[in-house]
């Protein structure tokens, strides 16, 4: 295994990266390669101020090795402000891994992974996210105890991340329109992957109607055939006449050009970096449509592995996942009174928390 590492105290690295660190405020961002089983890693380390950096490993085959670095620096500086909204006593970091799913050794790709991440001596804490699974994470952890996410015992956080997301929807609706019920309301969910999975569950529960699109048939048809969603295509998802929209699939699908498309009052989903520029948020509100901010809204997950990382008992987890209803109206409510985007609204908590660096989680 080789390995090159940016940071402020170090030399060797590809051009416009440091300036690309300094301007997000990263850390360190690692470069690491193991020929033998395939396995070409990033792992981007954000900010350690309220502990080890925790963010899961994203498996993907990117076009670019430009485009996996952006998509790791991105996901990592989210991570930081995700555990910082939430309360959690975690830092940001990310791992993408660029590869062609189909085409690897799994266990041997994944236990060069954990080599990478044993390497950092716990700056990083690993877990799953998009094209991994609590399965890669029994090869991780042959090598490192610095990952979670494993089945045994708490399984995969997707359940928790799509309670989050439920009441992220919930909290949203109730600033909206006065009332959180649901029943009658329709939600179209993009992406029917772990967490859409799951959000459609929760939300059939509560009585809404679901419009749901996957780029793989079989996830959107999953849906329709348990949780009776009406299926449209990807190309519609954007443009469906409903409710709520959640992004639950890749980011960067709120955008200048996509926006106006919108007909929906609320946007809340489990996508990371749904904006695709700082000052879509904006354009959002300009739109009147109400928007949960992504790290906000998406937060189950992390907040699900304090029981993994943290000791933290089932009821405490599931708490501190429901408090997500409490923060996104903390984040209206102060993007009202500052007179801000919530985008913007949101950022400013985090960073309020990650001024008290050290303070227990609430």
């Amino acid at each position: 295994m080789t390995a090159a590492t940016a940071s402020p105290a170090a030399a060797g690295s590809a051009p416009g990266v440091f300036g690309r660190m300094a301007a997000q405020g990263h850390e360190d961002v690692h470069f690491v390669s193991d020929p033998a089983s395939g396995y070409r890693g990033i792992i981007a380390i954000h900010d350690t101020r309220l502990g080890p950096s925790l963010g899961g490993t994203r498996l993907w085959a990117y076009e670019s090795e430009e485009a996996a670095l952006t998509d790791a620096l991105r996901l990592a500086a989210g991570m930081t402000y995700k555990s910082a909204a939430a309360g959690m006593p975690f830092g940001g970091g990310k791992s993408v891994v660029i590869a062609d799913a189909s085409r690897i050794d799994r266990p041997a790709l994944f236990r060069a992974h954990g080599r990478a991440v044993e390497h950092l001596g716990g700056r990083y804490i690993t877990s799953v996210d998009i094209g991994t699974g609590p399965d890669d994470m029994v090869h991780v952890r042959r090598e490192t105890r610095h990952v979670a996410g494993l089945p045994e015992p708490f399984g995969d956080p997707s359940p928790a991340t799509a309670r989050g997301v439920h009441r992220a929807i919930l909290g949203a609706v109730k600033h909206l329109r006065g009332s959180d019920d649901l029943a009658g309301r329709t939600v179209a969910i993009q992406g029917c992957g772990h967490v859409g999975y799951h959000l459609a569950r929760l939300l059939r529960d509560s009585g809404a109607r679901i419009v749901a699109s996957d780029t793989v048939a079989e996830r959107a048809q999953r849906v329709a055939r348990e949780f009776g969603a009406q299926l449209v295509a990807p190309t519609e998802i954007l443009s469906a006449a409903v409710d709520v929209l959640a992004p639950c699939a890749f980011g960067a699908v709120l955008s200048a050009t996509t926006i106006p498309q919108l007909r929906c009052s609320v946007v809340a989903g489990a996508a990371n970096n749904q904006l695709q520029r700082d000052s879509d948020g904006a354009l959002l509100e300009q739109h009147g449509i109400a928007y949960a901010p992504d790290f906000i809204a998406n937060a189950g997950g992390v907040v699900y592995l304090g029981q993994e990382v943290l000791g933290w008992s089932a009821d405490r987890t599931l708490a501190n996942v429901d408090r997500i209803y409490d923060t996104v109206q903390e984040t209206f409510a102060l993007a009202a009174e500052q007179r801000i985007p919530t985008s913007q609204a949101a950022l400013r908590i985090a960073e309020r928390r990650l001024e008290s660096a050290g303070a227990a989680p609430s």
